[in-house]
């Protein structure tokens, strides 16, 4: 697969909340790979106010230790050992490199991908363009904005039926009554 519609770096978590005052920080995670992100060892590089690229100010994350907490993580990285320090890094996401990403399966997205994707029904129909993905349970939403309104499209295999990364296409199946 290119690189080449890819960002440089993928945001795969947030820094919720400090927790305790030992430097621990909660991590809710924003990838279906957390087992490969959220490990000792793992680096991640905070990210400035835009949220898309790492903070100038801030240095690159190592997690020591991580353990799962309620639907997310406990994590203490290198050098944040205090309530302070966790305290500082609150309300950032990290990122990761897209290069140390694993690929795809073949049926898989990648949320950057979807954003400011076309959006047609199977006959050819335009519905929009996705504005957003909300990641809920137990599917995905897109956000979809069109000429008809916004909508939300459970990105499922029932509904979204195919997905064309060339041209930057979804094609949808929604069920009856689901169209504004």
């Amino acid at each position: 697969m290119s690189g080449g519609g890819h960002p440089p770096f993928l945001v795969v978590g947030h820094l919720s909340k400090a927790h305790g005052t030992k430097g621990e920080l909660y991590i809710w995670p924003l990838t279906d790979y957390p087992g490969s992100h959220f490990i000792p060892g793992a680096v991640h590089l905070p990210a400035g106010e835009d949220g898309k690229s790492p903070s100038p100010r801030l240095a690159a994350l190592t997690i020591e230790s991580v353990r799962p907490y309620r639907k997310g993580f406990l994590a203490r990285f290198a050098g944040v050992d205090d309530r302070t320090a966790a305290d500082n890094l609150r309300g950032r996401y990290l990122l990761r490199p897209f290069d140390t990403i694993d690929e795809l399966a073949e049926d898989e997205i990648f949320y950057h991908e979807l954003l400011g994707a076309t959006v047609v029904t199977r006959e050819g129909s335009a519905l929009g363009t996705v504005k957003e993905v909300y990641p809920v349970r137990p599917s995905h939403l897109l956000e979809v904005t069109g000429p008809a309104g916004d909508m939300l499209l459970p990105l499922s295999r029932r509904v979204v039926v195919e997905f064309d990364r060339e041209r930057r296409r979804v094609v949808a199946d929604p069920p009856e009554g689901l169209l504004p």
